[in-house]
């Protein structure tokens, strides 16, 4: 689906900048720099995505925060696996990127987002390039990919998907789905802008969402497992993102494939 919303966003943005007084620009080199960057993104980056599954809705987000335009196309899960998708990505796995901007295919999640904010978010909107703040950034997108994702995710897995129930894994994943919500908990407590790095919301903030958002369904089932009223600081983060408008356009697309899924499309 082609975001055409975006896209003219960017060329009034564009269209703006190019008439924009020169002394506001500064040097004339330095201004024929900038708007050569800016002509190069034109054409939409191409997000895939699997039907409503959680990872590609973390670039959706980025990308809506950025105001860059992209196409979500949708394969099958069971056609992941398969050429000509293995092509893009010999993982089989969502999401993957095709910027034709710069000619780069990408994957993994955490990548993606990196790529992103390296390459486009030129005004810091989303990062910090100063130190230590770069390499709290970093350490905060692998503790996603590397601890919530993952444990969030067989959690998912082993209640709502697995044939046979198998109580002590279950039980073992809940159980770290709470620790690694208490780490961001207590993290976000000694935080007084109420964000994991600095005084503004980064891409080290927006990459948990998805996951987040999965609680209910993970745990609907044992709803015994989980009180988030235990925690505070994050239940005001979480809830705090969900206000963003990048954030409620990503979740309302997601909702939008998982409905069109049920209806027996993206096979």
């Amino acid at each position: 689906m082609s975001v055409s919303i975006l896209q003219w966003q960017y060329k009034l943005r564009y269209v703006a900048l190019v008439y924009t007084p020169f002394q506001k620009q500064g040097s004339q080199k330095h201004r024929s720099q900038f708007l050569d960057s800016k002509r190069k993104m034109v054409q939409p980056i191409i997000v895939w995505s699997a039907p409503g599954g959680p990872n590609p809705f973390k670039v959706v987000i980025v990308l809506e925060e950025l105001g860059i335009p992209y196409d979500l196309k949708i394969i099958g899960y069971s056609k992941l696996k398969q050429k000509p998708y293995t092509d893009l990505n010999p993982n089989g796995r969502c999401p993957t990127i095709e910027d034709p901007n710069t000619g780069l295919i990408l994957w993994e999640s955490g990548a993606i987002l990196q790529y992103l904010i390296d390459q486009y978010d030129t005004e810091e909107k989303l990062h910090y390039k100063s130190f230590p703040e770069k390499y709290h950034q970093s350490q905060w997108i692998a503790y996603q990919i590397s601890g919530q994702g993952p444990y969030f995710g067989q959690a998912a897995w082993f209640n709502m998907f697995h044939p046979e129930k198998i109580p002590s894994v279950q039980e073992r994943y809940m159980n770290e789905i709470n620790r690694v919500v208490s780490v961001l908990d207590g993290v976000l407590a000694d935080r007084a802008s109420g964000w994991l790095v600095g005084d503004k919301v980064t891409y080290a903030d927006l990459i948990f969402v998805m996951w987040n958002e999965q609680l209910p369904s993970i745990f609907s089932a044992f709803p015994e497992k989980f009180d988030i009223e235990k925690y505070p600081h994050y239940k005001k983060w979480a809830e705090g993102m969900k206000e963003r408008e990048s954030v409620k356009n990503a979740l309302g697309k997601q909702q939008e494939l998982i409905a069109e899924t049920y209806a027996g499309k993206h096979v």
